[in-house]
């Protein structure tokens, strides 16, 4: 049981940073491959995005869930998860700022500069505030991937340090 408890958190982790990992380079190859119509690539990776961030929802409810209940089944020390939950805490906060602040932000500013970003102004501040929108979505993104390395570490250190 206790094996298929960590094989559940483990999965529920790779789940989570697989998508982060791979999803900048399903974005790349979307915008390269579409690159005469961004408008329609961004379309898709704004769906990926939402795809994205329940798959981090998900994975990270069920990562804390099972990191809550590891002491009670003997799984790990208390003392062992307490690091990792405030990280899975914190990767759960960025995903979701991202998905209900900042995307929505977004939508709101493509939509106020006529539909199609790429064809509106750059100097228009909608413009100007979907890039600022655009580079934080980047940055917590990025957050939320270094955190779930950490987490990693973390959980691995205490695999060593079980009861």
């Amino acid at each position: 049981m206790k094996t298929l408890l960590r094989t559940l958190l483990y999965l529920a982790l790779i789940v989570w940073l697989g998508a982060e990992v791979f999803f900048p380079v399903v974005a790349a190859i979307t915008f390269m491959t579409l690159q005469p119509d961004t408008h329609t690539a961004g379309t898709i990776v704004g769906h990926l995005l939402h795809i994205l961030h329940n798959m981090g929802l998900i994975s990270g409810v069920v990562a804390l869930a099972l990191l809550a209940l590891a002491p009670t089944w003997g799984i790990y020390k208390s003392r062992m998860v307490l690091a990792p939950m405030a990280l899975v805490v914190l990767m759960i906060a960025g995903t979701a700022y991202s998905q209900f602040i900042i995307v929505p932000a977004m939508e709101r500013d493509r939509i106020a500069a006529g539909g199609a970003i790429n064809t509106a102004d750059p100097a228009d501040s909608n413009s100007v505030d979907f890039n600022k929108l655009h580079r934080r979505s980047e940055h917590v993104e990025e957050a939320i991937l270094l955190l779930g390395l950490a987490t990693v570490v973390l959980v691995a250190n205490a695999e060593s340090a079980r009861l």
